[in-house]
């Protein structure tokens, strides 16, 4: 499959936003490792052509890392022993694609060893997956810390595709993001599939009924993929229509009730949320200028004290 490139603006850099994360700059590579960059974007190019499904992969992985010990790539260290880490956790047993981290790693530690952290890599590779796919770009703060801490147990933290818009809000809020930013970062779900038990819920509830706010038509085609006593583990249900490039088809299908999650359904519960979901509905300019900000605030999460990279690992997967 050739690869997508954006036709779409360029967000520019807000230093603003980076006000708790001070150490964090653009230009950070700039003269220690200048080839970075063109690099990883080079091999999530590559990536993709050999798996469509690579974008979606990296851009949920880098949304599971930062949600919990903010962006350290803890969600890339291996278990070791009886501890399990985040990528061992229920909520991320389907992640994937963390051989393309490898590979930029790999590259990386050829042109500049020991300089580019494995947290600053999966940023730049969720950005690229994005703008590759159809949808924005935008310039990625770099000069993150990879963490030495994962536990599997942590990833219980990860908002739930069964939560409500109160649930969400608490969520969102509490790493320091915003109904508007809830409401964006939303829109990654335009790309991507999910497996049933992620929605199942919705589509065979009690007495086997399904959620009345769901379309008819589309609940009917849910649950003839995804079938009460399910035996089928790779059954399941891509996220929008076009589940391979970077649009505003999910809001779209969103207001015409052919959402996946609940957790979709329950931006429609809010007035604040529910008008910025008209919004990106009718403007996919808007959503993308508005996807671009929230991934760039949500990229420089910090959980001082918590888990906080301290590193540079030589090997994204151990720590040094």
């Amino acid at each position: 499959m050739a690869a997508i490139f954006p036709s779409s603006i360029t967000i520019l850099f807000i230093s603003s936003v980076l006000s708790s994360s001070n150490s964090l700059s653009v230009d950070y590579y700039k003269h220690t490792c200048p080839e970075a960059e063109p690099l990883i974007t080079k091999i999530v190019q590559k990536g993709m052509i050999n798996d469509k499904t690579v974008p979606a992969a990296l851009l949920r992985m880098h949304f599971h890392d930062c949600f919990i010990r903010g962006c350290d790539a803890s969600v890339l260290l291996n278990s070791t022993g009886k501890e399990k880490a985040e990528k061992d956790g229920a909520p991320n047993i389907s992640l994937h694609a963390f051989y393309a981290v490898d590979h930029a790693k790999q590259e990386l530690e050829k042109k500049c060893p020991g300089v580019v952290s494995c947290a600053d890599i999966l940023a730049l590779a969720a950005r690229d997956a994005v703008a590759l796919s159809g949808g924005p770009t935008w310039d990625v703060p770099k000069g993150r810390k990879d963490g030495r801490i994962s536990k599997a147990n942590d990833v219980l933290q990860l908002p739930f595709p069964t939560f409500n818009i109160s649930q969400l809000q608490q969520s969102f809020s509490q790493r320091g993001l915003s109904l508007e930013d809830l409401v964006a970062l939303s829109g990654g779900h335009t790309l991507g599939f999910s497996h049933c038990s992620s929605f199942q819920s919705r589509i065979h509830r009690l007495n086997d009924d399904v959620d009345p706010l769901l379309n008819p038509s589309f609940a009917a085609s849910l649950r003839q993929v995804c079938p009460m006593h399910n035996k089928v583990k790779s059954a399941g249900a891509n996220l929008d229509s076009t589940p391979t490039v970077f649009d505003n088809a999910y809001y779209k299908l969103l207001l015409q009730g052919k959402s996946i999650f609940s957790s979709d359904q329950a931006l429609l519960s809010s007035s604040t949320t529910k008008a910025l979901v008209h919004k990106y509905a009718a403007s996919q300019n808007e959503f993308f200028k508005a996807f671009s900000n929230s991934m760039i605030k949500m990229s420089t999460i910090s959980a001082a004290g918590t888990g906080t990279g301290t590193e540079i690992r030589l090997n994204c997967r151990v720590s040094n």
